[in-house]
């Protein structure tokens, strides 16, 4: 079995390129994610590489930025390429099949990046207006 789950904040902006062939999007980005240490230990973090495909790419692009958490479902795949230099490099990714954006933060109207590289938290969400023909129930009212 080859599945890794991760949740993380986003090292850079995602990285958008499109496939020749086919113009399919693939997005890379890198997260951060802190190793569990024991008690006095120095903190560490690893920074996995995560490559995304077609329309979950491109709404990667349009909506995350650095500093934004996410949850990553996927799998590792190994690869290797010879450098300038002609030295074998080893690379390991994680090609994810779900991104979900856990922290949306500040953001335009238009669903535009803003700039901002560190999250604020969730965005807080005006209350609901009732709709024309219905009435607010008070507490008193409800049977249960």
């Amino acid at each position: 079995m080859n599945s890794v789950v991760l949740i993380g904040r986003l090292t850079r902006d995602p990285e958008v390129r499109y496939t020749p062939s086919t113009q399919m999007a693939v997005a890379t980005f890198s997260l951060a994610i802190d190793r569990p240490t024991g008690q006095g230990k120095e903190k560490q973090t690893d920074f996995p590489r995560i490559t995304v495909f077609g329309k979950q790419a491109e709404n990667c692009e349009r909506f995350l930025t650095k500093g934004r958490l996410v949850g990553v479902q996927g799998r590792i795949q190994t690869g290797s390429y010879k450098n300038k230099e002609g030295v074998t490099v080893y690379t390991t990714d994680v090609v994810a099949n779900n991104v979900e954006f856990l922290e949306w933060g500040d953001r335009g109207g238009d669903g535009a990046r803003t700039g901002s590289s560190a999250p604020t938290g969730f965005q807080q969400m005006d209350e609901p207006s009732i709709p024309e023909g219905f009435s607010s129930l008070d507490d008193d009212d409800i049977p249960f």
